[in-house]
């Protein structure tokens, strides 16, 4: 799959300016970045106030996660063009457009339909062919296209799911924010090794809360 985007002087300067000075140096990350038009996933904003280094509200009680959050997360999976790609939590599809822009295949799930329904539309009309979308429960990941190289889990658990962690394959590494929804919480690097989870502890975030077993019209 291969998208292609007219240049935006916003993004480029998003990228030199918040990425690039905090330690954001995979080529493929900031590429996506600064090619991904961040302004079409929050229409109700001004368009440069769509770049600025803070999440925004998406409705639903949702947000799209600050411009540094979502490249440090994309970065921290060491995501390649081979790479099939678990996402929980599609929200305002901004960060799907980043792992489809980069990786072969995007399983993105979102448990409020009309979210779902709206980045569907989106990324469509963008031209990704590689990214595909499902209405459910994210704790429980898409088991029918499992295994996955790589899952990112957009928003906070009290501890790591465990039918997401078998949702992995070899050497697969899954990102996902662990903690207390009602303050900070710390992103967590997960690396399958066998039957064994290596997890590394990485920096504070703060996510809404993932929610299990609730699905939303």
């Amino acid at each position: 799959m291969s998208v292609t985007f007219e240049r935006n002087k916003y993004a480029e300067r998003m990228v030199r300016y918040q990425l690039k000075s905090r330690d954001i140096y995979d080529p493929n990350v900031l590429e996506a970045m600064s090619r991904v038009p961040r302004h079409l996933f929050v229409p109700s904003e001004p368009v440069s106030r769509a770049y600025e280094d803070h999440p925004l509200p998406i409705g639903h009680g949702q947000t799209i996660s600050q411009p540094y959050m979502v490249a440090f997360m994309t970065q921290a999976l060491s995501l390649t063009d081979r790479d099939k790609v678990l996402e929980i939590g599609t929200g305002s599809g901004y960060q799907t457009a980043i792992l489809g822009y980069i990786a072969r295949e995007v399983y993105t799930v979102e448990r409020i339909r009309v979210l779902s329904v709206r980045a569907k539309k989106l990324l469509h009309s963008l031209g990704y062919d590689n990214v595909f979308f499902k209405v459910g429960d994210g704790y429980k990941g898409w088991k029918e296209k499992a295994p996955f190289s790589r899952i990112l889990v957009t928003a906070a658990a009290p501890e790591i799911p465990e039918e997401l962690k078998w949702q992995l394959n070899d050497n697969g590494i899954m990102v996902i924010p662990v903690g207390d929804v009602s303050s900070f919480q710390e992103l967590m690097i997960i690396v399958r090794k066998g039957l064994n989870f290596d997890v590394k502890r990485s920096i504070a975030c703060r996510f809404v809360p993932l929610i299990e077993g609730k699905i939303e019209d």
